[in-house]
């Protein structure tokens, strides 16, 4: 199979789209030095319209960056029903501002909470279920991952397969905090109010609390649980 990642093309069938984890491997170096906007043009003409990208809304610059490259792609949040409310204000914001074409995943209301009843396994249960649904059908996802955001995260591939067979991309993988702060500046970007509260790392309201100066970005994520990640980037 001859790879050219770079230029515009029809889109293929699933079995023209198979990529062998050689290929992967190459496109990943060859990513390494090039911007994400070209990443995601890769991936667009690539993949879709089997091709969507999960947001978390602490921040929308993926979002930014993605649909000035196609702005009909598919935006997935996943609503866990324990979001904070300045995150679901987040979202109805950034759909207005983008026009997206955003798909919520909603969770089904429990009998008993989830997070009390059975904190280690909420997440794979109301995050990685709703993300398997959201994801059936396509050929590959991206994602906003960045290697800055936790010593768990600094090996994260630009792209890769995943545990389902899929290609995941995260096309801002390399990018610093600092990087992140200069687009939001520079492009007007919408941003969760939380992270100007102490939040710098926002999921559900029950298992996260503000990060102390000094304590890493992801410090307030599960605190006092043994985990740090979700499952859904595994």
């Amino acid at each position: 199979m001859t790879i050219a990642p770079f230029g515009p093309g029809p889109s293929r069938s699933v079995t023209d789209t198979a990529l062998t984890d050689g290929e992967l491997a190459e496109l990943n170096r060859e990513f390494e030095r090039l911007p994400a906007s070209k990443i995601i043009q890769w991936a667009t003409d690539t993949f879709s319209p089997h091709l969507c990208m999960t947001a978390s809304m602490t921040d929308a610059v993926l979002i930014d960056l993605a649909v000035k490259v196609d702005p009909a792609i598919e935006v997935v949040f996943i609503d866990t029903g324990y979001h904070f409310p300045e995150t679901l204000q987040t979202v109805e914001e950034v759909r207005r501002h983008y026009g997206l074409n955003l798909r919520i995943m909603t969770v089904a209301r429990q009998d008993e909470d989830l997070w009390r009843a059975d904190p280690e396994n909420c997440c794979s249960a109301v995050k990685v279920g709703q993300l398997d649904r959201a994801l059936a059908g396509k050929q590959a996802w991206m994602s906003g991952l960045r290697r800055a955001e936790a010593a768990n995260r600094e090996a994260t591939p630009v792209v890769a397969r995943d545990l389902r067979g899929l290609v995941k991309v995260n096309p801002i993988a390399t990018w610093t905090d600092e990087d992140v702060a200069g687009y939001i500046a520079d492009h007007d970007v919408p941003v969760n109010p939380l992270t100007q509260q102490g939040y710098p790392s926002i999921g559900c309201m029950p298992c996260t609390t503000r990060v102390a100066d000094g304590d890493h970005t992801r410090a307030g994520r599960w605190r006092g649980l043994d985990k740090d990640e979700c499952g859904l980037h595994v």
